[in-house]
């Protein structure tokens, strides 16, 4: 049988122009433990793996524009959604599929304005998914436009990945979003991402010549390994010279991955919810990461403030210290220290707390900016610091005295961050408290209060308006020889 689904696809044509490579690969059980490694891939920057890919809403880094991001950040790779760009299919073309690329070039790099040495990674869904009212089918899965929920076609995927020719794939996953698959459902799960898994491989094989090849990731499915065994052997054996990845929905997954895939650059999107979240999961070999949460701090006003290996704290630091700071918070508003002592990002080079606090009571967009751009650096030296401890093979160390350092959970939002959009949350029904506050409120509230208002007698003395509250008597001047004399 395997024999049988290697030969549906062209020998020799496996859509790899990339590669990854390991400098050292830490490990006391098989093929998993943290790993050092480099992803290489033509006309970008080598991505340094552990490492991280910047999550963008319709191509874009919230609150970055491409220039910013280039001049100011150091991000390597981006991830970006196919649900982001397909609000009018199947009714009218995306206009995204219409704009022009140089030849042999990508209409979606084009349309979003993306430099050209920033890998480009795309997936049918965003990270993370908003939950879907309606489940999957044998040939679609529910996704969240910019306009409502909608089916994509498995067909529709593949046709999208043909026109907009990014760097990387992610293959569809039959998976259940914001709750527990049941035996029935998870039966079909490896039987529809194997179909459509084939689908995209041939037609990705069947390119025509001359156009560079996009390297396919496929998922690894959240649940258990008897359960996708039959998958899992077709990625083994059929698949397996067509692959250039695998991600996972859950890094606990990475058990499940065969012994002749371990070579193979792992990417989760597992939402971890803090640093400690990432540290486990390096532990157990994860190369790559999509990170909601730097997004997350920046709406909520919080400047992370971490760093690994964690600093030797002081004698009157005692405790666990906080992952962040909430820059909502009054105290900062005379503080003329950047957000980090040590950091050298544009921010905290060329800003201070009070003038970032003052940002956000005033509701400027420019606060968000600068979290951003602040936030995207501090986890660039984070992975750095990652890198270099498993390069001197003391990662275990710090991470223990990183848990040691830092509290567990990011600090709580207490300020109304940018609006929520609406693929950020889903709607619970009738009767629902608002998710953002009314941009405009009713001046007729004033206008009655003044007209109830009892209006003073022009005849009236200063003192009599003072004792009615319309004015305050100003004190009397006191010339300097009066000074003098008192």
């Amino acid at each position: 049988m395997a024999a049988t689904q290697a030969d549906q696809f062209p020998r020799g044509a496996r859509p790899l122009n990339a590669n990854f490579s390991f400098n050292k690969s830490v490990s006391e059980a098989g093929a998993n433990g943290s790993r050092r490694g480099n992803v290489h891939f033509p006309r970008r920057k080598t991505i340094q793996t552990p490492h991280y890919l910047a999550l963008s809403s319709r191509g874009i880094v919230s609150h970055l524009s491409q220039d910013m991001m280039r001049e100011h950040t150091s991000v390597t790779g981006l991830y970006t959604a196919l649900e982001d760009y397909i609000e009018k299919a199947p009714y009218q073309v995306p206009s995204i599929f219409g704009t022009p690329a140089p030849l042999h070039g990508s209409p979606l790099r084009q349309f979003i304005s993306l430099q050209q040495d920033t890998l480009l990674v795309l997936g049918p869904r965003r990270s993370p998914p908003l939950p879907c009212p309606a489940s999957n089918t044998n040939t679609a899965i529910s996704i969240a436009t910019a306009v409502g929920f909608r089916r994509l076609e498995s067909t529709d995927y593949v046709t999208a990945v043909q026109k907009l020719r990014p760097d990387i794939v992610l293959g569809l996953g039959d998976v259940v979003v914001g709750q527990k698959a049941g035996p029935k459902r998870t039966e079909k799960m490896g039987d529809r991402t194997l179909a459509w898994m084939k689908e995209l491989t041939i037609a990705m094989n069947g390119d025509d010549e001359g156009f560079p090849k996009m390297a396919l990731f496929a998922p690894i499915l959240p649940i258990e390994l008897e359960q996708q065994m039959h998958y899992l052997d077709d990625l083994r054996e059929g698949l397996r010279e067509h692959l250039s990845g695998l991600f996972l929905y859950q890094a606990s997954s990475i058990l499940t991955i065969p012994e002749n895939l371990s070579h193979l650059p792992r990417l989760s999107i597992s939402e971890p919810n803090s640093p400690h979240t990432l540290l486990y999961e390096i532990s157990l070999g994860i190369d790559l990461f999509t990170i909601p949460f730097i997004g997350a701090a920046t709406d909520a006003g919080i400047a992370l403030d971490f760093a690994f290996p964690p600093p030797e704290q002081s004698a009157q630091v005692k405790g666990p210290q906080p992952l962040g700071i909430d820059m909502w918070s009054p105290e900062h508003g005379i503080n003329l220290a950047p957000l980090r002592d040590t950091c050298q990002c544009y921010t905290c080079a060329n800003h201070h707390r009070a003038y970032i606090q003052h940002l956000l009571d005033a509701k400027e967009m420019l606060a968000w900016v600068l979290l951003q751009l602040h936030n995207h650096h501090v986890m660039d030296e984070f992975f750095a610091g990652i890198r270099r401890s498993l390069d001197e093979e003391s990662f275990d160390h710090y991470r223990t005295q990183f848990m040691k350092s830092y509290e567990l959970e990011l600090p709580a939002k207490t300020g109304q961050g940018p609006r929520i959009r609406g693929y950020q949350f889903k709607s619970e029904g009738k009767g629902e408290p608002r998710k953002n506050p009314p941009a405009y409120r009713s001046l007729d509230d004033g206008r009655e209060k003044l007209e109830e208002a009892t209006l003073p007698s022009p005849s009236l003395e200063a003192q009599n308006l003072e004792e009615q509250g319309f004015g305050e008597k100003a004190p009397e001047a006191v010339s300097e020889h009066e000074g003098l004399i008192r």
